[in-house]
């Protein structure tokens, strides 16, 4: 499943809806997409969603898209 990540760049200062970014995630739950990006940032995740085919495939047509994959340490 393809999750979209809303984060804030770093902890350390408030949130501003100015400063929310996103990343593209592939993953089996919620809650690993969640442990995924806890484990290997330091972002500040605003929101987690669900990508439905959809929304995926309109996702897909932006030339920013790329699912981020961390390394396995």
């Amino acid at each position: 499943m393809i999750f979209k990540v809303y984060y804030q760049p770093s902890m350390k200062i408030n949130p501003r809806r100015e400063n929310t970014r996103s990343l593209y995630l592939d993953a089996g739950s919620e809650v690993s997409a969640r442990r995924l990006v806890e484990e290997n940032t330091s972002y500040n995740i605003e929101y987690i969603e669900q990508l439905d085919e959809k929304a995926l495939a309109y996702e897909q047509e932006s030339p920013d898209f790329k699912v981020t994959e961390f390394n396995a340490e």
